[in-house]
């Protein structure tokens, strides 16, 4: 699971964590780097002897490992939303500047779009969290249902990202899916619509429209 800082990531992780899944937020326990990058030493490791496990972060090479994800899912929410959650949560000190939350509507501007591409289901943060955990859920069991059968692998695709970083990287990663498309990044269930939208599935209770002109 991927997405902007006060997109709910947190929230939803620790829910199917909650639930029995194995979880792992890379913000914590030394996952990323100096650098700003997943250890890549590390997350190889995880991701070849782990059966199941939903993995939450936003960093410059998680697509080097979109080939070994089931689905990259990105959580979003509008802008307003972000920066009203993020200036008054206690969970994460990021955002409690309007400096920090100017970079964060930045990002919702040049980075979550690029995400958007690379993900293969967008699910709306504003949703209940128990609404975007069953559709965690759902895509678990039927990746457990599937387990013995061939999947054609999905390509590694690596991103430049910008000089800083994006400071509460989180996002729900499974197991092979589809890449993100090449590009140049800036700076660090019970869901009642579906439609396809770039290549994306988003799910919400909200009838979604096209994207244009290249925005979300």
């Amino acid at each position: 699971m991927t997405g902007m800082s006060g997109a709910g990531k947190s929230t939803l992780l620790d829910e199917l964590s909650r639930r029995g899944h194995r979880t792992v937020d890379t913000d914590h326990d030394g996952w990323v780097t100096d650098a700003g990058t997943w250890d890549e030493h590390r997350m190889a490791h995880l991701l070849a002897t782990a059966t199941d496990v939903v993995i939450s972060g936003t960093v410059e090479n998680q697509g080097l490992f979109y080939d070994r994800f089931e689905h990259v899912i990105l959580l979003s929410a509008p802008v307003d939303v972000l920066l009203a959650r993020v200036a008054t949560r206690t969970t994460n000190p990021y955002g409690s500047t309007p400096a920090e939350r100017a970079e964060i509507a930045e990002y919702v501007r040049t980075v979550e779009p690029l995400l958007r591409r690379g993900a293969t289901l967008v699910l709306d943060g504003r949703r209940p969290r128990d609404e975007l955990a069953d559709v965690v859920d759902a895509l678990l069991t039927a990746s457990q249902r599937t387990a013995g059968s061939r999947r054609e692998p999905l390509r590694r695709r690596s991103v430049a990202w910008p000089a800083r970083r994006h400071r509460a990287r989180k996002a729900v990663l499974g197991k092979k899916n589809e890449p993100p498309a090449k590009a140049a990044l800036p700076p660090r269930g019970k869901t009642e619509r579906a439609t396809r939208e770039g290549g994306s599935t988003i799910l919400g209770n909200r009838k979604s429209h096209p994207r244009r002109g290249g925005s979300s």
